[in-house]
């Protein structure tokens, strides 16, 4: 079972009327645009570089995230929003994102992506880099 106890940094988003769709509640992207923001804090805080210039260099690259809508959250609310690593490979690393109702105290949606290492210079992917490791590591315990 998701809870917020399992997401010790979590991030409030207030959820906009402009977020809703015509079916009265926050449309399905603004979900994910919100993970994407949780995500890109959390490689900052594990030393993922996120700014590059014409050089290119060594960053972080999605390659696959999926989202589980659980219960549709509508305005107005906020979106407590918290992401952790659950898995390590050799060349990636698996993120998990759940997004939480404020106002109704329950999981909203879940998100998983895949992570992995990219040479933006060379266009290409490389093995996780140690001190990704270690940064992860520690962010879990």
């Amino acid at each position: 079972m998701i809870t917020v106890e399992n997401f010790p940094n979590l991030h409030d988003f207030p959820v906009h009327w402009g977020d809703m769709d015509s079916a009265n509640h926050v449309n399905n992207l603004v979900y994910l645009r919100w993970a994407e923001t949780v995500r890109v804090l959390y490689f900052e805080a594990i030393g993922v570089n996120t700014s590059f210039g014409p050089e290119g260099g060594t960053g972080a690259i999605l390659a696959w995230q999926d989202c589980k809508y659980v219960f549709p959250m509508t305005y107005p609310d906020t979106a407590r929003v918290g992401t952790r690593t659950i898995e390590v490979l050799e060349d990636r690393f698996i993120m998990q994102t759940a997004i939480f109702s404020a106002r109704h105290q329950r999981l909203a949606a879940v998100t998983q992506q895949t992570i992995v290492p990219y040479d933006y210079a060379a266009l290409r992917k490389l093995p996780l880099p140690q001190a990704w490791r270690e940064a992860i590591e520690q962010r879990q315990l």
